[in-house]
Order: structure tokens, then sequence, then C-alpha cells
């Protein structure tokens, strides 16, 4: 039986549906039909063409967790908007009868959003307000698709924040629509600390998001404070204030214990002054 780096070596991985050797061009319709839940990988929709999204591998998939585990730690105290994730996309008008559908890896909408959101909908009928996208073992071409082109369209198409996270951090960027409607680099009083606009409090240092550091490590610093692992920081100070509790009652039990050796000792010393008088009288 072959094993599996002889198949991996002598199979050309299909990029697109066998028949074609270039991507495809079907009609938008044709996309939401067929293309838009497929089996088989998942597609983007570019103004007619099919445009595969790539393999994730390993580490963007770390990081891809470790960024939407924040996101929820954060939007479960500050309820602002919620997550679109997993397949889900939308669809940008970009002018000049230009359309695209996008995937993001991950987006929030803002629940003052003007198109709501629902529970059912497995596609968002408006614009996210916050898109992010995990650069992995990409081509150059998937690169320029996700650096240039998708950045155009999400600023065309009026998304306020755009996060690009590359885990070889060559092209780990930032962006947020300025008053021009223009995508611009986002800037920190503090280095290396990125602060959202869209998200009220939603703060990160890129070296904890480059490292994954382990949230339970980050809870005592500041700027994560006010919203990770809540839970886990009111466990902790409930188990402080017990401690400090019991520390309190046993200091008290020593002070009560103290004072009764005291009055003990006091009571000793009176009768022994009373047999040392009662002995100076019978002399």
């Amino acid at each position: 039986m072959a094993s599996l780096e002889s198949i991996k070596k002598h199979t050309t991985p299909t990029r697109f549906p066998p028949s074609a050797r270039e991507p495809l061009r079907v009609s938008e319709a044709e996309y939401w039909k067929t293309y838009y839940e497929h089996l088989d990988c998942q597609y983007e929709w570019n103004n007619g063409l099919l445009e595969e999204k790539p393999m994730p591998d390993f580490l963007s998939i770390s990081l891809y967790q470790w960024f939407l585990r924040l996101l929820e730690e954060y939007l479960t105290v500050f309820p602002q908007g919620r997550i679109m994730a997993l397949e889900m996309g939308f669809r940008l008008e970009l002018g000049k009868k230009k359309v695209s559908i996008r995937k993001p890896d991950l987006a929030v909408i803002l629940h003052s959003n003007p198109v709501e959101a629902k529970q059912l909908d497995r596609s968002f009928d408006g614009v996210c307000d916050l898109c992010i996208e995990f650069l992995s073992d990409s081509t150059p071409s998937e690169v320029e698709r996700d650096t240039v082109h998708k950045k155009e369209e999400y600023a065309k198409a009026g998304v306020a924040e755009y996060y690009i996270l590359d885990r070889l951090r060559k092209h780990t960027a930032f962006y947020a629509l300025n008053e021009q409607v223009v995508y611009e680099r986002m800037k920190s009083k503090e280095p290396g600390v990125i602060h959202s606009r869209v998200l009220d409090r939603f703060a990160f240092r890129l070296q904890d998001l480059e490292k994954q550091v382990a949230f339970e490590k980050l809870i005592d610093d500041p700027l994560y404070q006010p919203f990770l692992l809540k839970s886990f920081q009111q466990e902790r100070q409930e188990k402080e204030n017990a401690l400090q509790r019991e520390e309190k009652e046993r200091q008290e039990k020593e002070k009560e214990r103290q004072e009764k050796e005291k009055e003990r000792q006091e009571k000793e010393n009176a009768l022994v002054e009373v047999e040392r008088l009662r002995a100076l009288l019978q002399e």
C-alpha cells in the first residue's frame, strides 16, 4: 500500500473544479446556488470569478483560535455585537456594477449595524463592521488577494476595520477607515498595542497575539483586565476574599486567646500577691 507521503508527492491538488484550468466564471445566482456552500472547499466570488480560499496550516489555526477566544471573552463582558465565523459571507457592492462576495475568516457585526444579523441567517445581508483574515501558507496571488484586493474591497464597501494576521508576521497589519473613507494604519500611543475603534475597550498586545500567551497569565494586565476571563477573575477574587476572612478570623481568635491568657496571668499574679501579703502578716 502506498504511503501517505508518496500519495501526496504524486498527487496534484485540485484548486478548482477538475474541468477548469482557470478560475471558473459563474453568475452570482449560480454561486449562491452551488458554490457558496460547497462540499469540497470554500469559494468566494469576485465579480463573476470563483476564488478558492486557501487551506490553513496549524500555525494559522492556533492564531485564529487565540484571537477568536479573545473576541468571545470581550463580547461576553461587552456585548456590542456578534461574531461571524465559519463559512459565512457577505456581499460587497463596489460601484460601477462591481460586486464581490467575501467570507472573512472572522468578522464582527455590531448590534448598532443598520442591518440585523438574524439567528437563522447563513449569510449577512449588510456590511460587517470588522473583518479579519489569517494568512497561511498561501501562494503570492492569495497573499495579494488579502493584502491588496480585499483591503480595497473592504474599504469601498465600508468595513470600518480590517485586520490582516500573518503567523509569520511579514504581512500583519491593522487598518481603520478615516474621515475620507480610506484605510489608514492603526496607531497607538503604546507601542505594540492595538486599540479597536469599532469595539470600545477591546485591545491586545501584538506580542501576546504572536506568542498566543495563556489568558491566565494576562488577567492582571490592565489592558485585558476589563474583559478577560472575568469569571476566573471573580472566582480568584472570591478565593482571596475567603482566605482574607479566614486570616482575619484566625487573627481575632489569636487576639482573644492572648487576651484570655493575659487575664489568666493577671489573676495568677494577683493570687501570688495575695499569698505574699498573707505570708507577711503571719510573720
